[in-house]
């Protein structure tokens, strides 16, 4: 991509910006609502989770506590069947036989047990019973022996207690509770007794921890063949650990339920959220993509100039850049022209703006015919221009330069001025580039002073910079020697007449005065112009010496002048009138600046409410603390800020935020286009509307016809300045007008 679509690449960039920002913003969306969705999982899981750990350590809380009943039960069974062999010493064998069958019976129907057996020490019966329970023990019989074992071996460690074990096991294919107590009692033999006994947990058991967990649909399994929305409990071996059983039921999930009965709830309001989120997101991206435009717009206008759509300064100083660095890399060479237009301010000032403005329309859309698709044609001024060729061939640059001398000669036809043909021709100063040969601020040095010499040797003709030009510069080395000498001597009056020894000249103190956008124009203030009257080169602008007070760096002395002249005039007005007055960049830079003006407005006694200090946005180019610091100082004493000549420097609305300015001025070049471009009433409508949103008044500048008054007073501009109320006026002259004979302010000007 060339270096020349650098706004080009601006513009793509903030495109591609806006859209990962809209992608960033969908992503976030999105995510949101899955955070919410996910958060909503998980609570439910966790709670079902929680709720689920709870029913199994109930389970096995329970499990213990039949452990431990069967224990109690035992227990309490041994003593009681010891007390009965106690008590029927006299009995014999088959009595004995009877007595077990019926305490047998008891334990099965009082204590619920599935089977209990007395047994000797070897694991044998110790009475003879029906052959149905002599068939069951005997299956059940190597199951029970190691606990017969742990209880014989506790009873002889600790005779005086009747140990008792009871464990988890499998029983005739079941899960059941065993238990293995010794029986104290002394019987009629001196062999010791055990008592068995076993409940099964498939059953009534089952069934009683089921109802007292609420365990919903508990079952008995083998394996752990649990539905999806079941759990299985296992159930392991007390002396093996294997499991010998499975309790499944389905668990109370309240997790999940909530979940469930919340679905419906939250799919609507991820669907409405995201239906919402969906219309933000086509609303923003038609906010984005018309602030893209806008912000293209924009950027057109800080890099062009808006009558006639050339590249300004600000984007003819890039490509120039863009060229020397491409010379040093290709060594190849470029050519730089300075151009002036001849007699076009007769034009202006004869036939009015509008056929100057279509003159330079004209005049620059002959030029562009003679130019390449590489060549960049830049408006630097009111009428005058820069021409960058970049790779220029020998013999081209000399026949380019006649060729737009010769178009600019032919005349024009101003359909603005009546029909007018007029004549104006140009003056062009121009410098060959080959690397190495100059910097950027030296290259266009020389074209100024080749422009110079072209203008002063006849006009209508171009001019290749030499060298010897440069002693014909001692003419502003004069002017700005003699400039030094006129602020160091100038008298303490604003307005004194000049002296006739007055080699120099002296600086006045011109105003033009500000109107009110209402009935009736009153004067609300004036803006403070200064002028040099020179005894040899009569009455100059501020352009013809305010640039040689830059560079000598006599700005500060100069502009401490007019701000001191201009409070001590203005401090006679009315007390309704505010003063103006411009500050340079480099003044508004100096360190101290808040502290002169301050210090002035107290010694000349003016109040800081009625001054009102003009930035141009070349000012404001780079605001920093230090500038914002500045301002806000000299803001809360009560001194305005106005930014100048809106939009046609490094316009900008963040100067509107970052610098809290009062009054915008819409610069003439925007005014001038009322009546004569349709986009000129787009464009100041818009300022003065953005003006009136961000509560900053709006003062339109270059004022001429009747129409430009009524369409800003129609769309609401605060103040109007221009030759339609008064041209700029010397102090004293200005102060007579001022006033009618009654002492009230004048209509108009």
């Amino acid at each position: 991509m060339s270096a020349y679509d650098f706004p080009q690449r601006l513009a793509k960039r903030a495109t591609r910006s806006s859209s990962a920002t809209l992608a960033l913003l969908a992503i976030s969306g999105l995510a949101i609502l899955g955070l919410v969705f996910v958060a909503a999982l998980w609570a439910g899981k966790e709670s079902d989770a929680a709720a689920l750990d709870r029913q199994r350590k109930l389970v096995d809380s329970r499990l213990q506590d039949q452990v431990d009943r069967v224990s109690n039960d035992l227990r309490l069974m041994a003593a009681g069947y010891s007390s009965l062999i106690s008590a029927s010493a006299s009995m014999s064998n088959e009595d004995d036989a009877g007595t077990a069958q019926a305490f047998a019976t008891m334990s099965k129907t009082v204590f619920g047990y599935n089977g209990t057996f007395l047994i000797t020490p070897t694991g044998d019966l110790a009475f003879a019973s029906d052959p149905e329970t002599t068939r069951r023990y005997k299956w059940i019989r190597p199951l029970l022996l190691p606990m017969v074992r742990t209880v014989l071996h506790g009873k002889e460690a600790a005779a005086a207690n009747a140990p008792i074990r009871v464990d988890l096991m499998r029983l005739e294919g079941r899960p059941s509770i065993a238990g293995i107590a010794s029986i104290d009692a002394a019987s009629r033999t001196s062999q010791p007794l055990l008592l068995a006994a076993f409940r099964f947990l498939d059953g009534p058991t089952l069934d009683t921890l089921s109802r007292e967990q609420g365990l919903a649909g508990a079952r008995y399994a083998r394996t752990a063949d649990a539905e999806a929305n079941e759990v299985a409990f296992q159930i392991e071996a007390t002396a093996t650990h294997e499991p010998i059983g499975f309790i499944i039921w389905t668990p109370d999930l309240p997790g999940s339920r909530v979940v469930a009965r919340l679905t419906p709830l939250l799919t609507f309001a991820g669907v409405l959220i995201g239906g919402l989120f969906f219309a933000l997101m086509v609303r923003l991206r038609k906010s984005l993509l018309e602030l893209a435009q806008s912000e293209d717009h924009a950027r057109h206008l800080s890099l062009h100039d808006v009558l006639t759509g050339l590249p300004n300064r600000a984007l003819f100083s890039e490509r120039f850049k863009h060229c020397l660095d491409g010379l040093r890399h290709h060594g190849n060479q470029a050519l730089l022209a300075l151009i002036d237009l001849d007699r076009f301010k007769e034009v202006n000032d004869t036939y009015g703006h509008p056929a100057g403005d279509e003159l330079l329309i004209k005049a620059v859309a002959r030029m562009q015919e003679l130019l390449g698709n590489a060549d960049t044609l830049a408006r630097v001024g009111g009428d005058e221009f820069a021409l960058l060729v970049p790779g220029v061939s020998a013999g081209r640059d000399n026949e380019l330069l006649l060729q737009i001398i010769k178009t600019l000669s032919a005349p024009f036809e101003l359909r603005a001025g009546g029909g007018v043909i007029v004549r104006i021709g140009c003056s062009i100063g121009a410098v060959g580039i080959v690397e190495g040969t100059a910097e950027r601020g030296e290259t266009l040095r020389r074209a100024d002073v080749a422009l110079y010499e072209a203008k002063s040797s006849g006009r209508g003709k171009y001019v290749t910079y030499d060298v010897s030009m440069d002693s014909r510069g001692s003419e502003r080395e004069n002017l700005t020697r003699e400039l030094r000498k006129v602020l160091t001597e100038m008298p303490s009056s604003a307005c004194n007449d000049l002296r006739p020894e007055d080699d120099a000249g002296k600086l006045e103190l011109f105003f033009q005065s500000v109107h009110r956008a209402t009935r009736g124009e009153p004067i609300s203030g004036a803006e403070a112009l200064v002028r040099w009257r020179h005894p040899r080169l009569g009455l100059l602008a501020p352009d013809r010496f305010i640039p040689l007070a830059e560079e000598a760096g006599l700005i500060d002395q100069l502009g401490e002048w007019v701000l001191r002249r201009a409070a001590e005039e203005a401090r006679a007005w009315p007390e309704t009138m505010t003063v103006a007055v411009n500050v340079s960049p480099s003044q508004l830079r100096r360190r101290g600046f808040d502290s002169k003006v301050l210090s002035i407005i107290e010694e000349t006694g003016f109040d800081p409410a009625r001054l009102e200090l003009e930035l141009t946005e070349a000012a404001l180019f780079e605001v920093d603390a230090a500038v914002q610091s500045t301002l806000g100082n000299l803001r809360s004493q009560g001194v305005r800020i106005a930014l100048d000549d809106f939009g046609t420097g490094f316009s900008s609305l963040s100067h509107l935020l970052q610098i809290n300015i009062d009054r915008i001025k819409i610069d003439r070049s925007f005014v001038t286009l009322l009546g004569s471009k349709a986009e000129g009433a787009t464009i100041v409508s818009s300022v003065i509307a953005l003006s009136r949103k961000l509560g900053k008044a709006a003062t339109a500048e270059g004022v001429e016809t009747v129409g430009q008054q009524d369409f800003l007073i129609a769309a609401g501009c605060t103040d109007l300045q221009g030759y339609l109320y008064s041209r700029p006026l010397p102090c004293a002259e200005f102060a007579a007008l001022m006033l009618t004979p009654d002492g009230r302010l004048r209509g108009r000007i």
